[in-house]
């Protein structure tokens, strides 16, 4: 794992224009949404420099780039300002093509947003079950429906008989799942996972991907972070 700066809360100082021949990230270490920015970023090869954001204390300035307050923001050298997260990774596809994560083929790259799609309504099971273990809630139902939803992703690597969601090596789809599976085992929904081998294949393949270990955390770190969280006291520096 690279060094990453320290988050910037209200306090501090507006960064200078972005240098010319980089692009800039605005990012939090432990997020899984903008953890998909920093893998294209990694596995595009992009020049680029990364400012953290305490998402508790957020500066008016980065409220200016963008309203929302949300995490992944690229700015160019040029001020332009890009956010949200599938949005970031497209623009980096297009704006930097030497290494395409998204397919050329027009069907294949609908059927990629159409995956997205999908999984963007498995994401919010993964915290509506690791927070409500944690506040000693029933979370059997929750369980249950994610249970279902990973075996659909499941049943999509079967009939695709591929090893990853975009076939034999990894594309952007890959990269854009992949962040809140990292954190499976420290969400405590790696159980729900037991009956879907193509799936956990996927998994180990992509703990061995270069582009994931170099941006990856281990799951004690994630376990600090998210347990600061939870109290309302998040450590966005944990380990610096």
């Amino acid at each position: 794992m690279a060094p990453s700066p320290k988050c910037q809360g209200k306090a501090c100082p507006a960064p200078g224009p972005v240098p010319a021949g980089l692009i800039r990230l605005y990012s939090m270490r432990f997020c899984p949404f903008a953890e998909r920015a920093r893998l294209v970023l990694t596995a595009k090869g992009v020049k680029h420099e990364i400012i953290n954001i305490n998402l508790k204390d957020k500066p008016d300035w980065f409220l200016m780039k963008n309203p929302s307050g949300t995490v992944p923001v690229l700015e160019t050298s040029s001020g332009q300002v890009i956010y949200e997260s599938p949005i970031t990774c497209e623009y980096l596809d297009e704006a930097y093509p030497e290494k395409k994560l998204l397919p050329s083929d027009p069907f294949e790259r609908a059927q990629q947003r159409m995956l997205l799609d999908h999984y963007s309504k498995v994401i919010p099971y993964f915290y509506k079950i690791s927070m409500g273990k944690k506040r000693g809630e029933d979370v059997s139902a929750a369980e249950a429906e994610f249970t279902e939803k990973v075996a659909q992703l499941n049943e999509y690597l079967v009939k695709k008989k591929t090893k990853y969601f975009g076939g034999d090596s990894v594309t952007m789809i890959d990269y854009l799942i992949w962040p809140w599976f990292e954190r499976a085992e420290m969400m405590k929904v790696k159980h729900c996972l037991a009956n879907t081998p193509e799936l956990k294949k996927w998994i180990e393949c992509m703990f061995e991907d270069p582009v994931v270990k170099a941006t990856m955390f281990k799951t004690e770190d994630h376990k600090v972070f998210f347990d600061t969280y939870m109290d309302g006291k998040p450590n966005y520096d944990h380990g610096l």
